[in-house]
């Protein structure tokens, strides 16, 4: 290994143990706004990531609703946290399917009246190792980048006013960096369009995720300028970090005590079902960021993108 990638290694493993240990530390009074009257939804929350996310919420004392696509396995995922003591529930919801979402919203609008943290989980990935197959691309953005702006989109108008503000917390990749150095788009004037919040708009994001699955179509997407690792999840994660910057400038202009704040964050490379087990991140650490995002105090903290509790470019 090169000195480089040797200190880069020890700089992550610092910061990891740093996150390990600020996850041991209780908020102090002054900054818990919440209490178990406050609901949060974890979509694709039945297991990894989710779950987690899930647990950790419901141990600081929230009401977490848990989402799963199969009722059955979300059920049996809500009771691991019920017998821990916590305020759990479950309900179906396919992100992918416009009549699950509805049916959800009606459920949640009659048991709860409204909800206060939306965490968008739910997301798919069918690569492992070294693979970078389009197979599955167009499943990939639907679920990744559609499913969430649909549920999101839906979510909205049940999100309740508060002094705080609601909360929109997008589980994204650094792999969809629109300016990495490596695994990014080729085309400068599209990176440009699409990271200039002028330019950025609903359309232009989904009209690059068309123009993607279009070329993945006519088999002409290895030479399109796409990322290279992971091309359809990270197009996909891509598109909900732009929507994400573009979401949060929409509701800016929201009244006081019915601002809703968007933020996404990379979890990191995590060891769990979605990476056939290979990661090197245990979801526990995976899910903090996701849920310190959903928990700040600082209001003034939205259209950002994280990882590992630092902000990081887009």
């Amino acid at each position: 290994m090169s000195g480089k990638k040797e200190r880069n290694k020890e700089r992550r493993e610092k910061r990891l143990q740093e996150i390990s240990l600020l996850r041991t530390l209780p908020y102090s009074d002054h900054q818990r706004w919440w209490s178990k009257e406050t609901i949060a939804v974890v979509t694709g929350a039945n297991r990894g990531i989710g779950f987690e996310i899930a647990r950790q919420l419901a141990g600081h004392g929230l009401t977490v609703v848990l989402t799963s696509r199969d009722t059955s396995v979300g059920i049996e995922a809500a009771k691991v946290i019920q017998e821990m003591g916590f305020n759990v529930d479950v309900h179906q919801l396919d992100i992918l399917d416009s009549e699950s979402i509805l049916a959800f919203i009606d459920w949640i609008k009659q048991k709860y009246g409204g909800v206060d943290i939306l965490v968008s989980n739910a997301g798919v990935n069918y690569n492992l190792g070294y693979d970078n197959s389009v197979e599955f691309a167009r499943r990939v953005i639907e679920t990744n980048y559609y499913g969430t702006k649909n549920m999101i989109k839906a979510m909205i108008p049940v999100m309740r006013p508060s002094a705080v503000g609601a909360r929109i917390v997008n589980v994204s990749s650094r792999l969809g960096r629109l300016n990495g150095r490596r695994n990014r788009i080729q085309d400068a004037n599209l990176r440009e369009k699409l990271t200039n919040l002028e330019t950025l708009s609903e359309e232009l994001i989904d009209r690059t995720v068309s123009s993607f699955l279009q070329q993945v179509e006519d088999e002409t997407w290895q030479s399109g300028g796409w990322p290279q690792t992971f091309t359809d999840y990270s197009v996909s994660k891509l598109a909900v970090s732009a929507y994400t910057r573009l979401l949060a400038k929409e509701l800016s202009d929201r009244p006081q005590g019915e601002k809703i704040y968007v933020n996404c964050y990379c979890p990191g490379w995590v060891k769990t079902a979605m990476t056939g087990w290979q990661g090197n991140i245990s979801p526990e650490v995976a899910a903090d960021t996701g849920v310190w995002l959903a928990l700040l105090s600082d209001q003034a903290i939205t259209g950002k993108f994280f990882a590992e509790r630092r902000e990081i470019n887009f």
